[in-house]
């Protein structure tokens, strides 16, 4: 290796490391803020959190190396034109292809390992991510009771709090409605008030243990033939009705010990989450695509044969009569056949019931189709795109080492914003070029293709324009054209008046 390329090699590897680093965290930022309401509150451990970032930040590697790669190999040669290193490579008689090659040979090779981790790795990640998400947003909030309302998230249990004691687990005035399954049916049979109580957990947040102090636990008891009473709690006497049995009891103290099994994070069957495009390789799209292009086609060529069922005559294989109807006798034979009123009408009732049913029949079919065509599109894409964002890592470098060269500034600055106009572009494109094959408006390849295409376009005008040396984003040159401009069409005339 060449001192040359060592240089170049040294000024990219750097940027690129440090952008390919805060992209991804960018993008695990958003993640996080659309999934911010389902990550409040949960009762889920550290590692958890940290397996669902490790799985999304592996899932965002693809989409966050073109970018990297766009904005180091601007940076890198906008380091050697602001400081004439290009320039003096340049009268070396060094041109600048010439130094792009070794950013070329890593380029490639960042397409291809951008490839085959978007084929191999992100499909695992996806599912490992989607499923571990899943089961934190169907995991229960931990255990939070608010002043004056009641808490129904503990399975078997309401419970109301007066007041709670700040910086301490005592609460004051607590109020406990304690229902199984079976008493679902009668409503609240037993009811539990206490003037304070704790509240704490035990065993690795295993168990709740509800400590009171000084109430009244009062308790309806059904009787033999299942009828049931009236509870009237008061300060006296308690009654109830005829036939029915009622209990209260007072305590000093009184120990509840409740399962927190519900509140723990549950795993989820992966198995789930398989059939989703994002879950899915290059051969398991390919299966999957071949399939729904199979049973689109095997629909289409059946459509015919299955609405003969709908026609008396025309159009079916078995019927006695020609399938294009031509004049004839038989025709003027029937044409002269009388008719009742009462022939008319069931004549008239079957054709509209044949007819409703053939328009039910096609509808339904077309809804079919055009479903299995908009999903074997979604899955044709997911497929291509495994290509082009692999590709993309090439074309954002074909942008970045040529506009780095023409404009001359290094930093974190101008490469910074022209990066990010570009990456958008290659965004909304991508986007618009899905919208229009999801629609019908385009072919699967060339829509997937789209960005591509047009970027790739662009990098190559872009290094065109650097061979040559050019000024495009200097703004000397526009000025002088512009004052070129204003000499020609605003400068007045000098109007010679004759002796």
């Amino acid at each position: 290796m060449k001192k040359l390329d060592k240089l170049v090699l040294k000024s990219f590897w750097g940027p690129f490391l440090i952008t390919l680093s805060v992209v991804v965290f960018i993008f695990l930022m958003r993640i996080m803020i659309s999934y911010i309401d389902e990550f409040v509150s949960k009762d889920v451990g550290l590692s958890e959190y940290a397996r669902l970032f490790s799985y999304f930040a592996m899932s965002t590697i693809p989409i966050a190396l073109p970018l990297a790669m766009l904005l180091s190999s601007l940076m890198a040669f906008g380091n050697l034109g602001e400081f004439f290193e290009l320039t003096a490579l340049k009268s070396a008689g060094i041109s600048v292809v010439r130094v792009m090659v070794p950013l070329f040979v890593i380029a490639i090779l960042v397409s291809i390992f951008s490839f085959f981790f978007n084929d191999r790795v992100v499909p695992w990640a996806n599912l490992k991510g989607y499923s571990l998400l899943y089961d934190i947003k169907t995991t229960k909030a931990t255990l939070k009771i608010k002043e004056g309302i009641f808490y129904n998230d503990l399975p078997g249990y309401s419970i109301k709090v007066d007041k709670k004691v700040p910086n301490s687990n005592t609460m004051l005035g607590m109020i406990i409605y304690k229902h199984d399954n079976r008493s679902f049916e009668r409503g609240n049979t037993q009811v539990i008030l206490a003037d304070s109580g704790k509240m704490y957990t035990i065993n690795n947040n295993g168990y709740l243990v509800i400590e009171l102090f000084h109430g009244n636990n009062y308790q309806e008891v059904q009787n033999a033939a299942g009828d049931r009473s009236m509870a009237y709690i008061s300060n006296g006497p308690t009654n109830s009705q005829a036939n029915a049995n009622f209990m209260r009891n007072g305590f000093d103290e009184y120990k509840l010990v409740v399962s927190m099994e519900s509140f723990g994070l549950k795993r989820t069957d992966e198995d789930m989450f398989k059939y989703h495009e994002y879950m899915k390789n290059i051969d398991d799209l390919t299966q999957t695509t071949d399939s729904l292009r199979k049973d689109y086609n095997r629909t289409r060529e059946n459509l015919i044969p299955n609405s003969q069922q709908y026609y008396s005559y025309k159009f079916r294989v078995d019927s006695p009569f020609p399938t294009k109807l031509t004049a004839g006798k038989w025709v003027d034979s029937l044409m002269t056949r009388s008719v009742s009123d009462s022939t008319k009408g069931v004549i008239l009732s079957n054709a509209k019931s044949a007819a409703a049913s053939m328009r039910s029949f096609a509808k339904s079919n077309a809804e079919y189709l055009e479903n299995k065509r908009k999903e074997g599109n979604r899955y044709e894409l997911e497929k291509l795109h495994k290509y082009t964002q692999a590709f993309s890592c090439f074309v954002m470098f074909l942008i970045g080492a040529p506009l780095g060269a023409i404009i001359k500034k290094g930093g974190f600055g101008v490469p910074v914003l022209v990066s990010i106009i570009f990456f958008i572009l290659l965004y909304v494109l991508t986007i618009q070029g899905d919208k229009y094959v999801k629609d019908g408006l385009l072919n699967v390849m060339i829509g997937a293709w789209l960005a591509n295409s047009i970027l790739f376009l662009i990098g190559l005008y872009f290094v065109e324009r650097a061979r040559k040396d050019s000024r495009i984003f200097e703004k000397d040159v526009y000025q002088m054209h512009w004052n070129r401009l204003k000499k020609r069409f605003f400068t007045p005339r000098t109007v010679v008046e004759p002796a």
